[in-house]
């Protein structure tokens, strides 16, 4: 099992220095991947629920720094060499796919095949409005901006008709170095999400849960894919507790499951040298022990 940081792009690892020093020691001492989140606006009054909080508000506030985490898992590429970087989770929906896809294999080819694109849906309804993109339907956008960006990073000469894309004989390079192409990882709890994991998805990123509430969706998800004549060895699992408290005892639960890696809730140092010595610690709480696991 893997243990993986959202620690790029939020807060203050948007700092290009704590980027930086994150980046070269969780590579150094054997973290599984790097998370990003996004959101392109942020507002101080909404109504739409945020899926994680016991209040529906988004426990970062609306003043935080979030980096575009193409421009943050870029930088962070550089420093490092063998951690994945990943997003989580994408709005796909708020993209032009064509615009997302060449983004995603120019970080790929970038990091030399490193990229995992982590994609949800999205929760902000006013997000969605400032950008000028209809909320309805975002799921279907989601699912068909998937199969548009698989088909252009696949063909030479690509052509794609769908209800929300359409082009014809369009050439995207570079391709994404990964022989079958960037891994789609799919965010959400909801049933939806999970069908969606089921048959579009390469894997399934699971917020907020215990091993009890994770037992229950991978075996949702288990029906779900044999649906689709898969398995969930086909997919891999991934599961952050948020801020439910866990220890590193609780790991074994979760392994058990067969999730290949796990994201503790993690709150980095203030200053940047302080980060080595931080990592250090959490890898022999965490990452250590996960290994000892496979």
């Amino acid at each position: 099992m893997k243990i993986g940081m959202t620690a790029v792009g939020i807060g203050k690892a948007a700092r290009p220095a704590m980027i930086k020093v994150v980046a070269e020691n969780a590579d150094r001492l054997g973290f599984g991947t790097l998370w990003a989140p996004e959101h392109v606006v942020l507002f101080d009054e909404y109504e739409s629920k945020y899926p994680y909080s016991q209040d529906g508000r988004f426990l970062a506030g609306s003043t935080i720094d979030l980096l575009d985490p193409f421009i943050g898992l870029t930088y962070a590429a550089a420093f490092s060499s063998r951690i994945r970087l990943a997003t989580g989770i994408c709005l796909v929906p708020e993209h032009n796919p064509l615009v997302l896809a060449k983004v995603a294999a120019s970080l790929d080819s970038l990091s030399g095949g490193r990229l995992a694109l982590g994609v949800g849906i999205g929760w902000s309804a006013e997000e969605f409005a400032a950008l000028g993109i209809p909320f309805e339907r975002r799921a279907q956008r989601t699912c068909e901006y998937v199969e548009a960006m698989r088909t252009l990073w696949r063909e030479p000469k690509a052509s794609f008709e769908g209800e929300f894309v359409r082009f014809s004989h369009a050439r995207c390079y570079p391709k994404p170095v990964q022989t079958n192409g960037i891994p789609i990882i799919f965010g959400g709890e909801s049933l939806p999400a999970l069908r969606r994991v089921a048959r579009y998805g390469n894997g399934w990123f699971g917020v907020n849960l215990t091993p009890a509430e994770a037992a229950q969706k991978i075996t949702k998800l288990g029906q779900l894919l044999k649906e689709h004549g898969r398995t969930l060895e086909d997919v891999e699992i991934i599961i952050s507790p948020y801020q439910n408290e866990v220890r590193a005892d609780d790991l074994r639960a979760y392994h058990d499951l067969g999730v290949r890696e796990f994201v503790p809730f993690v709150r980095l140092p203030s200053r940047e040298s302080e980060v080595p010595g931080f990592l250090e610690q959490m890898a022999r709480e965490w990452v250590e022990p996960a290994a000892r696991l496979d």
